[in-house]
């Protein structure tokens, strides 16, 4: 029997499955969802999501008439929501295979760089501001050479990117339009809690203006359990569908106010997707419209949480090459060259406490003490060297200034 003769709540069933079949069928491998390329996915474990029930809608969104609160939550937004296509121009060098002298004795002269081509991206974004501010991820919008941005209407618009970061991986791109543009209402990430209606709002595999519906599933979920390990984010985590395209569109409450970016997916499973805090998206793009870039401190150290378990199955294990003191800590894998951390006495093997006072336990939490911090302050840092305590002090630098 053909899928149009079964009965409508047969077809949606049907259609429902099929849908998330091709899904799966089309996802890449990677973690972080990129325009044109995909990196590899992460050998970590999967993330365990909670099993909770979604909230009911207050009252102010229930359905009235043969809409819903999903509906009323879209009509707010989705004019807002914009499709982003960017282009860039690869040019890629030979093989220095092809320059070996015996190869060019036989073969003769090859060319230095192979013809350039072009790569072409899409991802989403949505109006913050009536001036043409549009926010979005950097990684959508990375190494372009040209950023188109088209409305829900059909209207196109040349984008240009007025600043970008990819620690956070977050961009604004301005346009040039006339007449009032549509803002998406932002709302705040501080008031969401694991079961609220989560909204995904954007273009997936180039599918425009769909929306998805599931639950915020947990929030504050680290970038290094989510195996962004160069990010410095604590995600919202969602069951609502997000796919390759999705990337820099809005997560909405039920009030239709933006609570996230959507930003990540994780290709070993499904519903388990990751936006970016609104809160955090509203302090760094006023940065980056202010000043094109963000300045992020950094001590420059690979840490891992330590409690007294790990540390004693480290030190019962005859192959280990160091000791380590049984202690609740953050324990220094590796100390970067030319460092503040490496300038201040740092050492592979220590075990850090405390920061300013303030007692540490996981790697996480010190991150975040740090990234709180300003480039250039000194922080005091007490540490655990075998038996003994020091007290160093590390004058923190740019991130920027290490990877340039």
């Amino acid at each position: 029997m053909r899928l149009s003769r079964l009965p409508r709540s047969i077809r949606q069933l049907s259609t429902h499955a099929l849908a998330i079949f091709l899904g799966a069928l089309l996802a890449v491998s990677s973690l972080r969802v990129l325009p044109s390329q995909a990196e590899p996915a992460p050998s970590s474990a999967i993330i365990d999501t909670p099993q909770l029930v979604a909230q009911r809608p207050s009252a102010a969104t229930a359905a009235v008439g043969n809409s819903s609160f999903v509906t009323a939550a879209v009509n707010r937004v989705g004019a807002a929501v914009v499709r982003i296509d960017t282009e860039r121009t690869v040019t890629r060098r030979m093989d220095p295979f092809f320059d070996d002298p015996v190869f060019r004795r036989f073969f003769g002269d090859m060319p230095q760089q192979l013809p350039s081509q072009q790569q072409r991206g899409l991802g989403s974004g949505f109006i913050i501001d009536k001036s043409g501010l549009i926010l979005t991820n950097a990684h959508v919008v990375d190494k372009a050479d040209r950023v188109t941005v088209r409305f829900k209407d059909g209207r196109t618009f040349e984008g240009k990117v007025q600043g970008a970061d990819e620690v956070t991986d977050l961009a604004v791109v301005k346009i040039n339009a006339k007449g009032d543009l549509p803002v998406a209402p932002l709302g705040s990430s501080a008031n969401v809690q694991v079961g609220d209606w989560a909204i995904a709002v954007g273009n997936p595999l180039g599918l425009d203006n769909t929306v998805t519906l599931g639950i915020v599933s947990t929030l504050k979920r680290p970038s290094s359990q989510v195996g962004i390990s160069d990010k410095r984010l604590d995600f919202i985590q969602t069951d609502a569908a997000i796919n390759p395209g999705n990337s820099g569109g809005p997560l909405l409450n039920a009030q239709g106010e933006v609570i996230g970016i959507n930003t990540a997916i994780r290709a070993d499973g499904m519903g388990i997707g990751f936006a970016i805090p609104i809160d955090k998206a509203k302090s760094i793009a006023s940065q980056l419209q202010r000043d094109g870039r963000v300045a992020h401190p950094y001590l420059g150290v690979q840490m891992v949480s330590l409690t007294p378990e790990l540390a004693k199955q480290n030190n019962s294990d005859p192959n280990s090459q160091i000791q380590i003191p049984e202690v609740n800590g953050v324990l220094v894998m590796r100390v970067l060259p030319n460092s503040p951390a490496a300038s201040a006495g740092i050492r592979r093997g220590d075990i850090i406490l405390q920061i300013d006072g303030q007692k540490v336990t996981t790697a996480e939490q010190l991150q975040n003490i740090v990234e709180d911090s300003k480039v250039g302050q000194s922080l005091q840092v007490k540490v655990q060297r075998g038996s003994q305590t020091q007290q160093l002090s590390i004058r923190t630098g740019q991130l920027q200034e290490q990877n340039s």
